[in-house]
């Protein structure tokens, strides 16, 4: 299965944001949400393809309430989350899934559980992620972005 992660913008509470509104709330209607992280709300779609469609069903909304948009693919990785840009290339074909480890944006984890300051980071040669260090976590979350966003 394939996961979309919703990071909602700060003071926002995403679920209730997302809920009370008819076309969102109708987008989510075939989907189990729950919170993977205190400041998301995360759902389970059954390929890269309906994980894309609905980010796009739900862009308005996107826009408004939340920081961030990323999917979990296991054809292209078990472990490390895709950028919105980067999982609409791979699945238009634009991007080989096998190519899209080099650039990251690596967000720390804090002991409630909320995804905090992203930092952009280029994986090194020997496969090896730069530690995270803009302050002290528990666990990190490593998204792969595309060039075009590595840093913006």
């Amino acid at each position: 299965m394939t996961q979309v992660c919703l990071v909602g913008s700060e003071g926002v509470d995403l679920r209730t944001e997302l809920v009370s509104r008819e076309t969102a709330r109708e987008a989510l209607a075939t989907y189990d949400p729950r919170e993977e992280f205190r400041n998301s709300l995360t759902v389970e779609t059954i390929s890269l393809g309906s994980a894309v469609a609905l980010l796009n069903d739900l862009n308005w909304y996107l826009v408004r309430f939340a920081d961030d948009a990323l999917i979990l693919e296991p054809s292209v990785s078990e472990t490390e989350w895709l950028s919105r840009d980067l999982a609409a290339a791979v699945r238009d074909g634009e991007v080989e899934p096998e190519t899209t480890d080099q650039y990251l944006k690596v967000y720390g984890v804090t002991d409630d559980d909320e995804l905090v300051e992203p930092m952009f980071v280029a994986r090194r040669d020997d496969g090896e992620i730069p530690g995270y260090d803009l302050r002290d976590v528990d666990d990190t979350v490593v998204v792969r972005v595309a060039e075009s966003e590595f840093g913006r």
